[in-house]
C-alpha cells in the first residue's frame, strides 16, 4: 500500500447519468474551486488523489453503470493510486443503506440534495453567495441550466421522484442571474432542464409560469439561443409556443418525451393523456410555429405491451414524422407502481421492438434530411474533429441530434456561428459548405 504523501488534495469529478446530473457537478466544482480545493472534471491523468462519482439510478443499464464505476476506483483505492472515493447522485440515495454494506470501501455515501454535507468532507463551507455559479465541464459556449429540482408527475414507470423529491422551481430572478453569468464567461446557448419544464412555478407562483421565465431569459444580453428540455404534454401550455415564435433567441426546437403511442400503454404508464390528445397537441404547434423542431422519446417493452402496441408506434411516427426520437427499453424499477405488473417482456424483445421502431424513425430522418439539401442555416460550431468541424443548427441539442459537419480552409473558431448551405444529408448529419 502506498503512504499518503502530503500533496495538496485534488478533486476529480465523474458524471453518469442525464444533464441534470451535469448541473449539480459542475456546482460542486464550483463550490470546491471557490473554497480553494483543486478540482478537475473527468481527469483520464493520474494527478487526483480523490474522487467523487455522481451516479444515476434511474434504469437497469444506468445503474450498472454507475456500480461498475464504483468498484473501478474503489479498486484504484485498494492499490494506492487515490485516497478517498465518494459517491453522490441518484443511485446513491436510493439505495444507499444497501451499498454501504455492499460497498464498504467507499468513504462516505450523499444524496441528490447533500452538497453541504458533501463539502464538510473537505473541511469546506457552502458559499450561498455562489448561488448559480459553477464551473463548467462543457465546452464553453453552452451550458444546461436547471430551472427546477424533482417531479411531481406519477407517471408508473418512473422512480425519479423517489431520488429527486417532489417540484423545486426557482425563482426567475436567481435564474436570470445565473443565465448573465454564464453569458459573462462566454455562454451563448442555454439548455433549459427539469424533470418537468411545464410545471415551472406552480410552487412558487401558484401558475405554470414557464412564459414569464422566457420573456425574462430572451432579455439576457448576448444570451444567442435558448433551448427547452422534458415538457410534459399532459396540460401543456400553449403560451410557450407563442413566447418562442415572439423571441428570436428562443429556439424553434421543443424535447417533449411522449413515451407511446397506444391508448392502453398511455394508461398503464399514467401519463394523463390519450393518442388524440397528443395529435391534438402536435398539430396545433405546428400550426403555430410551422418548421418547428419536435423530439420525443418512447419506451419499449412495458408489461402487458402487445405487437399492436408497437404498431400503434410506428403508425405514430409515420403519422407525425419527428423531428428526432429516442427510445428507452422498458426497466422493472422498484418502488414504482409499474413494478407490481409482471415485467412480462423479455429483454431480448424490448431490444427486437425499439430497433424496429428506430428503422421507421431512421427513414424518416433520412427523409428529412434531404429535404434540406440546399437550404442555408447558421450553425454554431461545437468543436474541430479529424480536420473536420462539427456544427449544429438551432434545430439540434447537443450529443443527443444532428450535427452537421463543415470542410472549411479557414479557421472557424469554436463558439462561433456562421452560415452553410447543406451540400450531403445522411441518416442522421448533414454536410454543408461555408457561405
Amino acid at each position: 500500500m502506498k503512504t499518503r504523501t502530503l500533496r495538496k488534495d485534488k478533486v476529480n469529478i465523474i458524471t453518469l447519468g442525464c444533464s441534470k446530473n451535469v448541473v449539480d457537478s459542475e456546482v460542486l466544482s464550483g463550490q470546491l474551486k471557490a473554497n480553494d480545493i483543486a478540482v478537475v472534471h473527468e481527469s483520464k491523468k493520474p494527478d487526483h488523489n480523490i474522487v467523487v462519482i455522481n451516479t444515476c439510478g434511474f434504469i437497469d443499464k444506468a445503474k450498472e453503470e454507475s456500480i461498475n464505476t464504483i468498484l473501478d476506483h474503489v479498486e484504484l483505492k485498494k492499490k494506492g493510486r487515490i485516497d478517498k472515493v465518494y459517491v453522490t447522485g441518484c443511485l446513491s440515495e436510493r439505495y444507499r443503506q444497501n451499498l454501504e454494506e455492499e460497498i464498504p470501501e467507499v468513504d462516505a455515501w450523499f444524496g441528490t440534495l447533500e452538497l453541504p454535507l458533501m463539502l464538510k468532507q473537505f473541511n469546506a463551507d457552502y458559499k450561498t453567495e455562489l448561488l448559480g455559479e459553477r464551473l463548467l465541464s462543457t465546452p464553453k459556449h453552452y451550458a444546461y441550466m436547471k430551472i427546477s429540482e424533482g417531479c411531481n408527475r406519477t407517471c408508473s414507470f418512473c422512480a425519479i421522484p423517489l431520488m429527486r423529491g417532489q417540484h423545486v422551481s426557482k425563482p426567475i430572478e436567481q435564474l436570470v442571474a445565473e443565465a448573465e453569468g454564464l453569458v459573462k464567461n462566454g455562454v451563448k446557448e442555454i439548455m433549459l432542464i427539469a424533470q418537468e419544464l411545464t410545471y415551472y412555478g406552480l410552487d412558487i407562483y401558484k401558475k405554470r409560469d414557464l412564459p414569464r421565465l422566457l420573456h425574462a431569459l430572451a432579455d439576457v444580453k448576448g444570451l444567442e439561443w435558448i433551448r427547452l428540455h422534458y415538457a410534459y404534454p399532459s396540460k401543456f401550455p400553449l403560451e410557450i409556443i407563442d413566447v418562442m415564435k415572439d423571441r428570436p433567441n428562443i429556439c424553434n426546437y421543443l424535447d417533449m418525451p411522449l413515451q407511446h403511442a397506444s391508448d392502453n400503454m398511455l394508461k398503464a404508464m399514467r401519463r394523463q393523456i390519450t393518442k388524440s390528445e397528443m395529435d391534438d397537441l402536435i398539430g396545433e404547434i405546428r400550426s403555430r410555429i410551422p418548421g418547428i423542431c419536435l423530439r420525443t422519446t418512447l419506451i419499449t417493452g412495458f408489461p402487458g405491451e402487445t405487437e399492436k402496441d408497437v404498431e400503434d408506434v410506428k403508425s405514430f411516427l409515420q403519422q407525425h414524422r419527428f423531428d428526432r426520437v429516442g427510445i428507452f427499453t422498458y426497466s422493472h424499477e422498484e418502488g414504482t407502481s409499474a413494478h407490481a405488473l409482471a415485467d412480462n417482456v423479455p429483454n431480448e424483445e424490448k431490444e427486437r421492438r425499439a430497433q424496429e421502431i428506430m428503422e421507421v424513425q431512421q427513414e424518416i430522418s433520412y427523409e428529412k434530411n434531404q429535404d434540406k439539401i440546399g437550404q442555408e442555416f447558421r450553425v454554431i460550431i461545437d468543436k474541430k474533429e479529424a480536420g473536420r468541424y462539427l456544427a449544429r443548427t438551432e434545430f439540434d441539442s447537443v450529443e443527443v441530434d444532428n450535427e452537421v459537419i463543415i470542410n472549411a480552409d479557414k479557421k472557424l473558431p469554436v463558439g462561433e456561428f456562421v452560415n452553410v448551405r447543406i451540400t450531403k444529408a445522411y441518416d442522421y448529419d448533414l454536410e454543408g459548405e461555408l457561405i
